[in-house]
Order: structure tokens, then C-alpha cells, then sequence
């Protein structure tokens, strides 16, 4: 027995102390990864640049070298974000070493006004002379093909497909599982189309739903066709017979019907690239990725200490507090854009809205803080794939607001939700509560009992106080009438195109039109990007990731790509308060 407890200390001692060790070197790896994570990089002559697409691409790029830390695999993939790509690609047009860009497509998507930014990029690119190509293994997807219709060639594999059939918005609706758990949703709301509540208490679209739907996506689609048909000199009318009759499913059908270039397995690719690149068939190709070609040095780049434009990345839910890297705390970007507003060397602001909206209040905090910077200085909005209902709320007090045409916006409405768990409670689990209140209404609002008269009539006060208030702030920001606003209102969802149309937008145009246009209005020639919020250092990222990002990556491992729904559940957990958001999780594909 002594022997045995011998041993197992020895045991317990030595794996504390491995553990101890691999993490000191794991430390010393990270620090050196870090110091080396800033350093210049070079490339050879006869490069191409390779662009990832059908990937999942953030608006910001994150400079943290840990941030495609695989702890699993022990690697480091970092993912650019939109602002480095537009800005590699820029860089590449005038670098004489680029000799082209290569379109590696997967399957994920980025969002439609995302694909369409570096589209338009890819498009300026080709007039400085230099080639694209696009190459897909397996499917090249319907966002990918979009983007991949910038190319002078596209190319996929003899087996894959070309997934190309219109878009299609697909909503889940959780009022029968909710009834079989035993809970009731208790929903106030002001807007006709706030579809967001419509999941917990119908079990199909209403009919005003739909329209808006058709509509909003109809738009998108339409724009597209009209980019596609430019682009490959195909008709509308036959694109859309092509999308129809699915002749993407089968490659030979996809090129019978130009809808592509050639059908080619990658070996042959490789020849293709060394030829138009200028290498001979005995020599290697230059690829270079993104993560490298950021770290080339620009020798355009301005660098300027007086002239600054701070960009503002805002992107996911608007949540009250601080809030963290996936999300908009209310708290914290106000700190943020008060602090450059009284910078006096920032001379514009850019905010690039990424969100479908949250919090009424804690938006309502961001537009005071912008409302104040745009009297001192331009303040000009970029809307993302999704700038809509508290998304376009923090958007209003803008001196100017941009939107690609597949830009979800608008969704000014407003609505609460209080679920009732009694039923669940009492008949499922044997639980049940009593109170004893000082007043009338102590209690209230309980999710263990259901509303009475009274206490809706008060919920409808608040959301139409809330309601009335957004009009109020969108008219005088937008130089409308109250009536004007609660017209194009009550909820509904535009697309980028048509949010022009309605005096909801002032430009189509992406981050780069938004940025110039800012220096613009501040009469500035030249000027530095000043990103923001700051990234939080490597060391306090590391912490993080071994906590609640090992989590996740865990439950993507294990959920695939179900995890979605388990983020959408993690999302309904924080709709607390009073919500501007958009109508449900919309998944346009």
C-alpha cells in the first residue's frame, strides 16, 4: 500500500510538473510569436495573391497573432477581415511583384454586401491589367459565384457543381415546441412587420411577413442577376431561366451555359497560373495569402498625425454593458466614440454597422454619443451585410450613411418579450410559486404567471414609447417627417437598393466609399486609419481562449454546423428588455 501511494504521487507530482513546463513553453512560443508577429515580409517576383473566399469573413481583420489559434491542432490560421482584403488588393494592383489574383472558393458564407465589396474590388483590380481567376473542388456556391463573376476566368473541377437557384430565406419557428414544453410567449410590439416575434407565436409567415421578405430579397436577387449579366453577358431573363432549370448541378451543363470557363482538376490550374504569371512549368507557384501580404509594407500608405479618420468596427447583437469581441456593448462604444470625439486629431468618424439590432436602451446610448460626435465633427455610417431596427437606430444621427445594394436595413420597431414558465414549472417538473407583495404589482413581470390586463397595457406603453422615440430620431436625423418615417416603419426590412430610395441611405457605396467620403466632408487631402475598438493584447486573448473559446470550439467540433442553432438559443437567452432587432435570425442563401 505504501509502494502504491508512492507512486501515485509520483505520478500526480509529475504530470504537475509537465503540465507546469508545457505551459511555460507554450508562453515562451506565444511571446516569440508575438515579436515576430509585426515584422515586414517580403515576397518574389511573379507572385499571385490568393484570396479565400467562401469563408467566414469579419469586418475587421484581427491583428492578434493568437486569433487562429487551433487548440486542438496546435496551428495558426489566421482569417483576414474585409478591411485588410480591400486594402490587399489595393496594394496589389500597384505592386509590381503581383502578377494576379487566385479565387480559392469554399463553403461558407461571408454575407451578400461583404462578397459584393471585394467584387467591386476585384473589378477595379483587372483594370490595372492583372488576372483573376477563380477555382472551385467542389461547390462553388451562389455567393462565391457572384464573386467569382469578377474574374476573367472561372474555373471548377470536372465532378463539383455550380449551386446557382435564387435565393431562398428560411425562417424556424419554435411556437409548438414551446407549447409542448409548456411555456407562452408574452409578446408586445409596435410595427406591422416585426416578423422578430412572430417565430414564438405562429407556426408559418404572416402574410405582411412575406411580402417583406419577397421584397427585400427579390432586391437583392435582382441586383445580382444585373452584376452577373454584365459580367458574363448572359441576359437577366436567361440567368434566371439557368437558376430555374438548376443546369449548374452538372459542370458540363454549367460551362455549356457559360456560366463558367472550363472544367479543369487542379493540376492543370497550376499550369494555367504558372503561364499567366510567368513561371516556367519546372518552377513553383508563388502563393501568397493574406495573412502574409498584410504584413508587405504599402508604399502608398499615409501616415498621418494630424489628419486621422477613426473607423469604428460595430458588429454583432448591441447588448447593455461592456460587452465583448462578438458583440456591440452599449457601454463601451459609447466610451469609444466619445473618446475620438474629442480627439482632436480625428477629424472624421466612420461607424461600420454590422448588426441586426438588440438593446433599445443600450442603442439608444450609442446615438446619444453620436448625435454628440456628429456636431463636432462628420460622422458617416458603412452598412455592412445587416445595419437594421437598433442597427440603423445608432445609424441615424449620421452626417452621412452608406449601404451596398444587398445591405439589410431599415426594421424600425420595436418589441418585448415575457415568456410565462408556469405551465412548465407546475406540470412538468412539479414546481410552483406563490407571492407576497408590499404592492399591487411587485412582481411584476413574472415568468411564472401570465400578464394580466393591466400589466399589457403598460408593456404597449413602453413599446410605443420606445417606438415613438426611434421615429422621432430617425426623422431628425434623416431630415424627415415623424409621418414620413412611421410610413416606411412599422418594422419592415429594406434592402440597401431600395433603403436609398426611401431617404433611409444617401449612398451606395462600401467601407472605402465611406472612408473617402469622411475626408471628404472634413476637407482633408490626407490622412491615417486610426481602427478601433482596440484589440485587447495577446497575453489577456490567450486567457480567454483557453476559457470560453476552448469551449466553443469544442461544440463546433461536436455540433458542426448545428452549432448555429446553439447560438441562436445563447441569443434568445439575451434578448432582455426591450428590443430593436431585426425579425428573426434571417439566413438568406
Amino acid at each position: 500500500m505504501k509502494n502504491f501511494l508512492k507512486y501515485t504521487l509520483a505520478t500526480i507530482t509529475g504530470i504537475i510538473i509537465a503540465s507546469i513546463l508545457f505551459f511555460i513553453i507554450m508562453i515562451a512560443s506565444i511571446s516569440a510569436l508575438v515579436a515576430s508577429g509585426d515584422k515586414p515580409a517580403s515576397i518574389s517576383d511573379n507572385s499571385i495573391l490568393v484570396l479565400k473566399a467562401g469563408v467566414i469573413i469579419p469586418d475587421r481583420g484581427n491583428q492578434n497573432p493568437l486569433a487562429g489559434f487551433d487548440l486542438f491542432n496546435m496551428t495558426f490560421t489566421p482569417a483576414p477581415g474585409l478591411n485588410e482584403i480591400l486594402q490587399n488588393i489595393e496594394k496589389a494592383s500597384d505592386d509590381s511583384k503581383i502578377k494576379g489574383i487566385l479565387i480559392e472558393n469554399g463553403l461558407l458564407p461571408s454575407g451578400w454586401a461583404t462578397t459584393g465589396e471585394i467584387r467591386n474590388a476585384l473589378e477595379k483590380f483587372r483594370m490595372d491589367g492583372k488576372f483573376v481567376i477563380s477555382y472551385s473542388d467542389y461547390v462553388l456556391t451562389q455567393e462565391c459565384y457572384y464573386l467569382s463573376t469578377a474574374a476573367d476566368k472561372i474555373y471548377i473541377n470536372p465532378g463539383s457543381m455550380v449551386d446557382f437557384k435564387g435565393l431562398s430565406s428560411e425562417v424556424m419557428f419554435y411556437k409548438k415546441a414551446l407549447e409542448k414544453l409548456g411555456v407562452e410567449v408574452q409578446v408586445t410590439r409596435h410595427g406591422k412587420f416585426k416578423g422578430a416575434v412572430e417565430p414564438f407565436i405562429l407556426d408559418k409567415l404572416s402574410e405582411e411577413n412575406k411580402a417583406q421578405i419577397k421584397d427585400y430579397a427579390g432586391s437583392i436577387w435582382a441586383h445580382v442577376i444585373e452584376d452577373i449579366s454584365k459580367s458574363r453577358g448572359i441576359s437577366a431573363e436567361q440567368l434566371n431561366r439557368l437558376a430555374d432549370d438548376l443546369v449548374g448541378n452538372i459542370a458540363s451543363s454549367a460551362l455549356e451555359n457559360k456560366l463558367v470557363d472550363g472544367l479543369m482538376f487542379r493540376d492543370a490550374l497550376i499550369d494555367t497560373l504558372k503561364a499567366l504569371s510567368g513561371i516556367s512549368i519546372d518552377k513553383d507557384l508563388n502563393l501568397i495569402s493574406m495573412s502574409k501580404y498584410s504584413k508587405v509594407p504599402d508604399r502608398n500608405k499615409t501616415i498621418s498625425v494630424k489628419n486621422r479618420i477613426a473607423v469604428v468596427y460595430a458588429s454583432g447583437t448591441i447588448v447593455m454593458g461592456k460587452g465583448n469581441e462578438n458583440n456591440i456593448g452599449g457601454n463601451n462604444y459609447a466610451d469609444v466614440i466619445r473618446k475620438v470625439r474629442l480627439d482632436s486629431s480625428v477629424k472624421a468618424i466612420v461607424l461600420r454597422v454590422n448588426s441586426p439590432g438588440g438593446n433599445a436602451i443600450a442603442s439608444d446610448i450609442i446615438w446619444r454619443e453620436l448625435e454628440l460626435a456628429a456636431k463636432a465633427k462628420p460622422v458617416v455610417i458603412s452598412m455592412g451585410n445587416y445595419a437594421a431596427s437598433g442597427g440603423y437606430f445608432i445609424s441615424a444621427p449620421a452626417t452621412k450613411i452608406y449601404a451596398n445594394p444587398t445591405s439589410i436595413s431599415g426594421s424600425i420597431g420595436v418589441f418585448g418579450l415575457i415568456p410565462n414558465a408556469g405551465k412548465l414549472l407546475e406540470q412538468k417538473l412539479g414546481l410552483s410559486t406563490e407571492f407576497v407583495n408590499t404592492n399591487k404589482n411587485s412582481e411584476f413581470p413574472s415568468i411564472y404567471r401570465p400578464m394580466n390586463i393591466y400589466e399589457k397595457e403598460v408593456m404597449q406603453m413602453s413599446i410605443e414609447k420606445v417606438y415613438s422615440d426611434f421615429v422621432a430620431k430617425v426623422a431628425s436625423g434623416r431630415k424627415m417627417t415623424a409621418e414620413s418615417v412611421d410610413s416606411i416603419g412599422q418594422g419592415r426590412v429594406w434592402s440597401g437598393t431600395s433603403a436609398q430610395k426611401i431617404g433611409l441611405v444617401d449612398e451606395i457605396g462600401g467601407l472605402k466609399d465611406a472612408i473617402k467620403g469622411a475626408a471628404e466632408l472634413a476637407g482633408i487631402d490626407t490622412w491615417s486609419i486610426r481602427e478601433l475598438p482596440v484589440i485587447e493584447d495577446p497575453y489577456t486573448r490567450l486567457l480567454s481562449q483557453l476559457t470560453g473559446e476552448l469551449r466553443m470550439s469544442i461544440l463546433k467540433r461536436e455540433l458542426g454546423e448545428s452549432v448555429k442553432y446553439y447560438n441562436i438559443i445563447q441569443e434568445i437567452k439575451d434578448l432582455s428588455g426591450i428590443q430593436a432587432r431585426l425579425p428573426y435570425f434571417i439566413e438568406i442563401h
